[in-house]
């Protein structure tokens, strides 16, 4: 099983820029770099709930589950 993080799919709906949407949620792009490319092990709900506002989207939205076949 695996989670799937489409974090570029919506910022690329919103048109939204990794440098503009870290400024907003207040993280460094670095981090929120490493969450868009699927690297990061872990993510805050109040981080994930800043993403959402500022993509006004679900969790559903950024992260998706896939089962391994």
């Amino acid at each position: 099983m695996s989670i799937r993080v489409n974090l570029d799919v919506m910022m690329a709906k919103r048109r939204i820029s990794l440098g503009e949407l870290a400024e907003k949620v207040g993280i460094t792009q670095a981090n929120l770099s490493i969450l868009k490319t699927g690297k990061a092990k872990a993510i805050r709900f109040s981080t994930l709930e800043a993403i959402c506002r500022e993509l006004n989207c679900t969790p559903s939205d950024i992260l998706e589950y896939e089962e391994d076949v």
